[in-house]
Parts: structure tokens; C-alpha cells; sequence
């Protein structure tokens, strides 16, 4: 199952592009439609601020909203039962650690992109599937990562893995 999920993270393994400029406006117009189904109050400023951050943490703006709709479904006052904030759904002691107040809902982008960032960073030495241990870092922490040597064999873990890699998956099917 591990190696299954991890294939299906390898063949998307250019997560991790710059926004080239002339890209700008096609992925403006994809993350747009994207929020657009779930928020139509602030699609063009949730927009901006994907891109914003994506651009200020080098991540690819399609993993990031991928991450964010899994998340939140671009909630900018998302609550969950174990207590994360927002639309990147940071827990408070990860907000405090990054420095961000959660419930600012720029400071709550930023500090998911932060936050994936510093877990791609982390997972370097696992080549080519650092973003797949970086996401299940985000979704089950790093040490869940370390302790299995790989992804958790947590249900929620593998499930949120998927998501991601199908949102992505589809969202690059557009540009």
C-alpha cells in the first residue's frame, strides 16, 4: 500500500516548480476556479494569497491549494474537533512555533506554506519521495514519519495523501 501511494506521488514528482511568469495568469485562473467551488465570497483574495505564499515558500501553487482544499475546502475559519485553526487547519502549537496567528487568515496561509516547506526541507534525503513523507509529515507529524521509516500506516494519513495527489493531479490537468 506505502509503495503504491508513493508511485502514485512519483509520477507528480514536479511538485516543487517556480511559477515561471508566463505560467502566472493560467495558474491565477486555475486556484480561482478551484476556490471558487467551495468559497465564492473570497476567491480572488484566497487566490492571491495561494499565490503570494507559494511564491514567498518556493512551492508549487498547485500543491499548495491542493493542500489547502484537503485541508479546509478554502475555510478561511475552519475549526476541527482536535483544534485546527483555519484554512491551512494549523494546530496552535505549530502556529506558535512558525510565529503566525492562526486565526489571521493571511498569517494562517503563510504559515501552511511555511510549514510544508520546512517538511519538504526535512525529507530531502528521501529523493523522490520527500513530498510524499513532507505531506504525510504535515498530516501526521514528522515524527510519525521517522518512527515508520516512511509514510504512517495511519488510514487518515494514507486517505489525505491521496486526496492530495488526486486534487493536484487534477488541477495540472488544466494547464
Amino acid at each position: 500500500m506505502q509503495k503504491f501511494i508513493i508511485n502514485i506521488l512519483l509520477i507528480t514528482s514536479f511538485f516543487i516548480t517556480p511559477i515561471v511568469h508566463a505560467q502566472g495568469n493560467n495558474y491565477y485562473n486555475i486556484i480561482y476556479s478551484e476556490v471558487s467551488m467551495y468559497n465564492q465570497e473570497q476567491t480572488d483574495w484566497i487566490t492571491n494569497a495561494i499565490l503570494y505564499a507559494s511564491s514567498t515558500y518556493s512551492l508549487d501553487p498547485l500543491l499548495l491549494t491542493a493542500l489547502l482544499e484537503q485541508e479546509s475546502h478554502f475555510n478561511l475559519n475552519a475549526m476541527s474537533g482536535a483544534g485546527a485553526i483555519g484554512i491551512a487547519q494549523l494546530m496552535p502549537g505549530t502556529a506558535s512555533m512558525i510565529g503566525v496567528d492562526p486565526y489571521n487568515p493571511l498569517e494562517n496561509i503563510l504559515g501552511g506554506a511555511s510549514y510544508l516547506r520546512t517538511q519538504i526541507d526535512n525529507f530531502t534525503y528521501a529523493g523522490q519521495y520527500n513530498i510524499t513523507y513532507a505531506l504525510a509529515a504535515y498530516n501526521a507529524g514528522a515524527n510519525a514519519i521517522y518512527e515508520y521509516n516512511g509514510v504512517p500506516p495511519y488510514k487518515e494519513t494514507i486517505e489525505y495523501i491521496y486526496s492530495i495527489s488526486d486534487i493536484f493531479n487534477r488541477l495540472n490537468s488544466y494547464r
